[in-house]
C-alpha cells in the first residue's frame, strides 16, 4: 500500500501539503449525500480569491508546520464545470507561488471534454498534474440511486481521455452506499484494478446536514457502516487493488458543524490507524 503522503515525500524530499481551493464553480447536479458546501474545506473563505486562499494557507502551514512545498487542490464542487476560458483563468492563479509543485483538479466524468483535458494537461510543463474523478461506484444502479448523473461508461471514457493526454488519474469511491453489498463494493476495486489508475480515494458514506441523505437517514431508509465494518471493508477493497496504486485517502468526514452520522467517523486518525494495523496484502 503506497500512501499519498509517502509518495510525495519520496518524490520531493519533504512533506508536501495539499491546499484545498474553492474556485467558485458549481456542480451540474446534486447527489443525495451532498449539501451546499460542495466538499469545501473548513479553512476556506469562499469570498477570498484563489490567490488569497493560497497565500493565507501557505503562510499558515509555513508558520505552524515549517511547510516547504505544496499541491494546489481545486476541491470544492466541480472544477471543470465552466468554459475553457474561465477554467484557464482559475488555474493560472496558481502561478507565482514558487513552492507549489502540483495541481490537482477535482471533477466529474460527465464534466470534461477534449478541450478541457488538453488545457489541464498544458500545466504538466510546470507541475505534477492530477485529475480526480468522482466515480463513487462502478455500478450504474447505484449511480442512478444516488443521483450521480453519469454512468460507469462515462467514467471509462473520461479516464481514457485523461490518459491520452498523460494525466495522472485518481478515482473517488464511496463505501457504504445504499443498496450495495460488500461483494459489489469489492467488485468496484476489482474493476478499477484492471485500469491503469494512478490513485484512489476511499470515502465513507456519511450524513451531512442539508443533504437529501439526511432526510433518508431520519426516515430510517439508509443503514450506515459501523467502524469495524468499515475497516474490514477497506482492507478487502485494498487487497483487490494493485500494490502500485497510490492511496490518497482511506476515509472521510464532514465538518463538525455539518456532520450528523456516523459519529465515529469524526475520529479520522483512529479509523486510519485501525485500517493500517489491520491491512495485510
Amino acid at each position: 500500500m503506497i500512501l499519498y503522503n509517502d509518495y510525495l515525500k519520496s518524490k520531493y524530499g519533504c512533506k508536501v501539503h495539499r491546499i484545498a481551493i474553492d474556485a467558485g464553480f458549481t456542480c451540474p447536479g446534486r447527489c443525495i449525500y451532498c449539501n451546499n458546501n460542495g466538499s469545501r474545506a473548513a479553512y476556506i473563505d469562499p469570498e477570498d480569491t484563489i490567490k488569497e486562499q493560497l497565500r493565507k494557507r501557505i503562510a499558515y502551514l509555513r508558520k505552524e508546520n515549517g511547510a516547504k512545498k505544496f499541491v494546489a487542490y481545486f476541491q470544492a464542487f466541480t472544477n471543470t464545470n465552466a468554459p475553457v476560458s474561465k477554467l484557464k483563468k482559475a488555474y493560472d492563479e496558481v502561478s507565482g507561488f514558487d513552492d507549489i509543485v502540483g495541481i490537482s483538479i477535482g471533477t466529474r466524468p460527465d464534466s470534461v471534454d477534449r478541450k478541457k483535458i488538453k488545457l489541464i494537461a498544458s500545466y504538466k510543463k510546470s507541475y505534477e498534474v492530477w485529475i480526480e474523478y468522482g466515480l463513487q461506484s462502478t455500478h450504474d444502479k447505484t449511480l442512478d440511486l444516488i443521483k450521480r448523473g453519469h454512468t460507469y461508461n462515462d467514467f471509462l471514457k473520461a479516464y481514457e481521455l485523461a490518459k491520452e493526454y498523460g494525466l495522472l488519474v485518481s478515482a473517488h469511491v464511496i463505501l457504504g452506499l445504499p443498496g450495495e453489498t460488500k461483494k459489489e463494493m469489492v467488485a468496484t476495486a476489482e474493476r478499477l484494478s484492471k485500469l491503469k489508475i494512478d490513485g484512489i480515494k476511499i470515502h465513507l458514506l456519511h450524513v451531512l446536514r442539508g443533504s437529501e441523505l439526511e432526510d433518508m437517514y431520519y426516515r430510517g431508509d439508509v443503514d450506515l457502516l459501523e467502524q469495524d465494518e468499515y475497516v474490514k471493508l477497506v482492507c478487502a477493497f485494498l487487497r483487490n487493488l494493485p500494490p502500485n496504486i497510490i492511496i490518497q485517502r482511506l476515509t472521510g468526514e464532514g465538518s463538525r458543524e455539518d456532520h450528523i452520522a456516523p459519529l465515529w467517523a469524526l475520529d479520522k486518525i483512529g479509523t486510519i490507524n485501525k485500517i493500517r494495523s489491520s491491512f495485510h496484502p
